[in-house]
């Protein structure tokens, strides 16, 4: 009777689970175009989860993955419905007059720009990001960091060299550079400083000076706040996918992978699992396991107990809606705001 009721379980999640990506497939296709109709960018083209809207396997730095309010890339209006066709070319200026973008770096790393801002990418690519802020504030979060990666930001003729995985602000008004969490090198005319996290550096000051900040007041900056929420929905993103390549197959190895319920990329991290450092979480396929009805939107994972009780060899489970995680961090497992970057788990 067990192994009845079993099976009669997992075939009515297989087949709710397949109806609900069908309907997301048709539902969520992004359109021909970023801005207005005269716009156009690319034929129409149906996405799948894994799949972008151009047709791509995985995301390419450079790609807008959100836009909220009104920016436009190289003088053309960027629409809400941007992400997964505009691609920004060299030296190309994103401009937001009202309102936010985020734009995909390397695998793991987003690049999140202010509102009333500018900001130029002078390179793109896996090996070499330059980004050059010219107006208004810009964040990168760094959740993972290609190896060997040269990942600079440009700033009333400051360099800066981002080391390691964290949450970096660049504020052009003020001309301030503020490390929330990781490590930079901030180097001005030969005058080299490392900034750590809790440190910043005010570009313009006679002697390139590290000083605390007081981390409440950073947390109420709107493009924090906007950032953090972003972080928070790019996680949500990654739980849905890796559960459903779990179940469907389609992993290419870590990358940016197209999400038709988000509509956006989400972050697939190669092994194990990762924190942002807003404190959530970014697992692999095979760290979150199965799918509705599976892992347990009752919050307490397959069959109440986590999936078997543990996934290669580390005691975890996974839910929707009870968060009990890999590591017991949770989905929301520490961060800047938390209990450091890892929150509990994750690698390097």
């Amino acid at each position: 009777m067990k192994g009845q009721f079993k099976g009669v379980l997992k075939t009515s999640a297989a087949l709710l689970i397949t109806a609900t990506l069908g309907f997301a497939q048709a539902s969520m296709s992004a359109p021909a175009s970023y801005g207005p109709a005269s716009n156009a960018v690319g034929s129409r083209q149906t996405a799948g989860y894994g799949q972008s809207p151009a047709g791509h396997q995985q995301g390419m730095p450079g790609t807008i993955n959100y836009v909220e309010g009104q920016a436009s890339l190289a003088g053309q209006p960027l629409g809400p419905n941007a992400a997964g066709y505009a691609i920004i070319q060299p030296n190309q200026a994103i401009d937001t007059q009202a309102g936010y973008v985020e734009v995909l770096l390397t695998p793991g790393a987003f690049l999140r720009i202010g509102n009333n801002s500018e900001v130029v990418l002078q390179s793109i690519g896996l090996a070499n990001i330059q980004v050059q802020v010219v107006r208004g504030s810009a964040m990168i979060e760094a959740t993972d960091l290609v190896k060997d990666t040269v990942m600079q930001v440009n700033m009333n003729g400051a360099t800066t060299q981002i080391e390691k995985r964290g949450l970096y602000e660049f504020d052009a008004n003020q001309q301030l550079v503020r490390v929330l969490d990781g490590k930079a090198r901030v180097n001005v005319a030969g005058n080299v400083k490392n900034v750590g996290k809790g440190d910043q550096v005010v570009l313009t000051a006679a002697n390139l000076k590290t000083h605390g900040f007081d981390k409440q007041v950073a947390k109420a900056d709107p493009l924090y706040v906007w950032s953090a929420s972003r972080s928070e929905a790019e996680a949500r993103a990654n739980e849905q996918l890796a559960s459903n390549i779990n179940v469907y197959g389609g992993w290419d190895g870590p990358g940016w992978y197209w999400d038709p319920f988000w509509a956006d990329y989400a972050f697939l991290p190669g092994a194990g699992f990762l924190y942002s450092p807003f404190g959530f979480g970014y697992y692999a396929p095979g760290f979150v396991y199965g799918a509705p009805l599976y892992g347990g939107y009752y919050g307490r994972g397959y069959y109440g107990r986590g999936y078997h009780g543990h996934v290669g060899g580390v005691a975890a489970y996974h839910s929707f809606a009870g968060r009990a995680a890999v590591g017991g961090g949770g989905f929301h497992g520490g961060g800047f705001h938390g209990g450091g970057f890892h929150g509990g788990g994750g690698r390097r």
